[in-house]
């Protein structure tokens, strides 16, 4: 079992395209050195066992190396108000099929009428607007039970997440950062139960009793305004953002009491609005505060750049079809490459050998192609080595033996 996860985690951290390239170089010497594999199953027998795996159980991964960075202190970059931490949450699919599915499989109906079947997951990973790093804590898989509708079943899947991020990570201070569908009174209790505070968007669309409150507080003379002009390169941005506290969610829960803030930038020529962003938390904010937290709601957008956007374009195959199975190997796989993304991200932001290497090749998938011909011509005692044979364009590793 310990090999074969090993080896599935080997594949994505060399971003092999496919189980079958991965065992044509599973004879390379180097991986199984790099990665203290004694056998490589091959790609059925990985399968095969990979299947039945209880996914539960490798979240714990994730929250191990989450503790090293924090005894690392590499988390103080994090850090983002008053030692709370920004934990941006969304949703994503990574297998569709109209003929391939499993019990889990959600399914849905074309414009055509087919059925197709999909998976799809629910991440969440520390962001901060000064860092392009993020850190995944947790991913939690969307099941056929969850729902029949895309809402109920990512809502479900979320509820499941924040409990599985509270019990690996008890003590940790959180702002979850979501969007306009997570900002609704169900919600906000889960995250209120399990003390996490947030800052949800919030559109005009969905919340028309917020924003009347809102304009209503314009009229008694109640928000808080902040005006600036800031130089971007060749260019000026002038914007203006808003605050107003301790305003009813929503008609029906009165009693749920949030604070609103609102960001406008305007286009320079016509003086419209050109950009505009809405969110709700329960953080108390002063004016000093509403230029930081609007930073913080927008990166939420972390999430889709630098996470989703990465693995399925940047050389990880996130939406290619590795495997599967009966059971659980679809999800087993995701949650590998996740981890192997983790282990990436982690060396981005501590490694000063791989943050070379990557400004080196410059593009990922240039990384990753000259990653396995390093691992494919020599063999490397640790990947500080393999770093630095790759930025110094050497051959520091032993060739493998021949024959």
């Amino acid at each position: 079992m310990v090999d074969t996860l090993l080896a599935a985690f080997a594949m994505f951290s060399l971003k092999d395209p496919s189980l079958l390239a991965f065992e044509e170089r599973s004879g390379e010497p180097a991986i199984k050195r790099l990665f203290g594999i004694d056998a490589i199953p091959s790609d059925t027998s990985m399968r095969e066992i990979l299947d039945g795996i209880d996914t539960s159980h490798l979240n714990e991964a994730f929250a191990d190396i989450f503790h090293e960075l924090q005894r690392g202190n590499v988390l103080r970059e994090f850090a983002f108000h008053n030692n709370h931490y920004l934990l941006a949450i969304d949703g994503t699919g990574y297998f569709c099929s109209s003929k391939i599915h499993c019990p889990e499989c959600l399914e849905r109906k074309t414009s055509g009428g087919k059925i197709q079947y999909v998976h799809q997951a629910v991440a969440a990973v520390l962001v901060h607007p000064d860092q392009k790093v993020v850190i995944p804590l947790a991913i939690e898989p969307i099941v056929k039970q969850d729902g029949e509708t895309k809402n109920d079943c990512e809502r479900n899947a979320t509820r499941r997440l924040l409990r599985r991020i509270r019990l690996l990570y008890p003590k940790i201070k959180l702002i979850v950062v979501e969007d306009g569908l997570a900002s609704n009174a169900p919600h906000i209790a889960d995250l209120k139960d399990l003390k996490m505070s947030y800052l949800l968007g919030a559109k005009p669309g969905d919340h028309a009793h917020l924003f009347d409150q809102v304009i209503a507080a314009g009229d008694e003379d109640r928000i808080e305004t902040l005006t600036r002009v800031d130089p971007i390169g060749n260019r000026v941005i002038q914007s203006e953002t808003q605050y107003v506290s301790d305003l009813a969610l929503n008609a029906s829960n009165q009693s749920l009491r949030v604070n609103f803030l609102q960001h406008f930038e305007y286009d320079n020529d016509s003086g419209e609005v050109s950009k505009r962003f809405s969110w709700v938390t329960n953080v108390t904010l002063d004016r000093s505060l509403l230029s930081k937290f609007t930073a913080g709601g927008r990166s939420r957008w972390r999430i889709e750049n630098e996470t989703f956007n990465t693995l399925k374009n940047q050389g990880y195959h996130f939406e290619h079809n590795y495997g599967h199975g009966k059971q659980n190997l679809s999800t087993v796989l995701m949650l590998l490459m996740f981890l192997a993304f983790m282990v990436d991200q982690v060396q981005q932001a501590c490694c000063p050998l791989f943050a070379s290497v990557q400004e080196k090749f410059k593009s990922r998938r240039a990384l990753w192609e000259k990653l396995r011909s390093h691992v494919n011509h020599f063999v490397f005692e640790s990947f500080a080595e393999l770093w630095q044979a790759m930025l110094s364009g050497s051959a520091m590793g032993v060739p493998p033996p021949r024959g």
